[in-house]
């Protein structure tokens, strides 16, 4: 979240996330749909995904890599690291060549810190 209420706009770049934003277009241009209506759509996409996700999954999992490059600008830390191995909670392992974690404030605008 940002410092005036809303929410990031993180999960926009998901699949799904691009899913829903790809059908909003399509109904803006064809007319069935107001940018103003889509765009609300859009904000409420940002708070729900945000919520659920903090809420809802509990899976965890470890990861292991070598750390490339790191950067802290506006908030945000991104991490891109190389040669990743993750273990799940089943023990099962994934490896990755190159991963990409953003890291944003969770405190709602408010909250104590």
């Amino acid at each position: 979240m940002n410092t005036n209420g809303s929410y990031y706009e993180l999960y926009r770049g998901s699949s799904i996330g691009m899913s829903l934003i790809d059908t909003l277009d399509d109904l803006v241009h064809s007319g069935r749909l107001e940018p103003q209506t889509a765009m609300r759509v859009i904000a409420s996409f940002d708070k729900s995904i945000t919520e659920v996700l903090a809420d809802k999954v509990k899976a965890r999992l470890n990861f292991k890599g070598h750390l490339d490059t790191y950067r802290f600008c506006d908030d945000v830390w991104t991490f891109l690291i190389k040669d990743v191995n993750f273990k799940l909670d089943n023990q099962s392992t994934v490896q990755a060549d190159k991963i990409k974690i953003v890291s944003c404030n969770a405190k709602k605008p408010g909250d104590p810190q």
